[in-house]
């Protein structure tokens, strides 16, 4: 018979202890996110930020920065992203349905938010949290433009005509183009519909052959 683990008391209440103190002693967001404007370095890590995202930390406001100072922090607002106005010609941005404020953040503009995303035209049907609230490039979209954002309407998928080869006849076929010493770097597809050109002459083979089979009528 089995001898039965005995459960040590203590030891599993250390175990919770040391872990409630790990959740304790995390660092918030608002002290993750914190920045020196001067170094351009975050001070918890000691990293400092891309040269190219400069620019937007100066200029540009982060997603929970917009929130601290709107009436309900912003709830039913759209906000949209700098890179995504310059990308994409189909409206993408954020209608934010609920927030959750770090009230121990200075200015209170820290915290997690939740909306419904609308990216290149297509809107999901979940809410989800917003993600990379703490990028420099985010914008609210005035309300005189809401509705411009939302009659947009995509415009239909093209069909797919090209599928990707098989991974092993993929492979067969780079490795022959290899070989011959051909420099091109397409990748092999493999079309769905095969495009054949009918002429009269098409048509008078398969009458011919068709003739040969069947036999002169007597």
């Amino acid at each position: 018979m089995a001898k039965k683990k005995r459960l040590r008391l203590i030891a599993e209440m250390a175990r919770k202890i040391r872990a409630y103190r790990e959740l304790k002693s995390r660092p918030r967001e608002s002290q993750k996110y914190a920045l020196d404007h001067e170094t351009m370095r975050r001070p918890l890590t000691g990293k400092m930020l891309p040269v190219l995202a400069w620019q937007d930390v100066r200029r540009e406001s982060r997603l929970f920065s917009l929130l601290a100072g709107m009436r309900l922090f912003g709830v039913g607002r759209m906000f949209t992203r700098k890179s995504w106005l310059e990308d994409h010609n189909e409206p993408s941005f954020w209608q934010i349905t609920k927030v959750k404020v770090d009230y121990t953040a200075e200015n209170m503009d820290h915290g997690k938010a939740w909306g419904v995303l609308t990216y290149k035209g297509k809107k999901e049907s979940e809410m989800k949290e917003v993600d990379k609230v703490m990028y420099h490039d985010w914008r609210l979209i005035p309300k005189h433009m809401e509705q411009q954002f939302k009659d947009f309407e995509p415009l239909p998928e093209p069909p797919v005509r090209h599928v990707p080869y098989p991974p092993l006849l993929r492979a067969m076929m780079l490795a022959h183009r290899k070989t011959g010493g051909s420099t091109v770097l397409d990748e092999p597809a493999l079309p769905l519909q095969r495009d054949v050109v009918l002429n009269k002459d098409y048509f008078r083979r398969q009458e011919k052959e068709r003739r040969s089979k069947e036999g002169t009528a007597v």
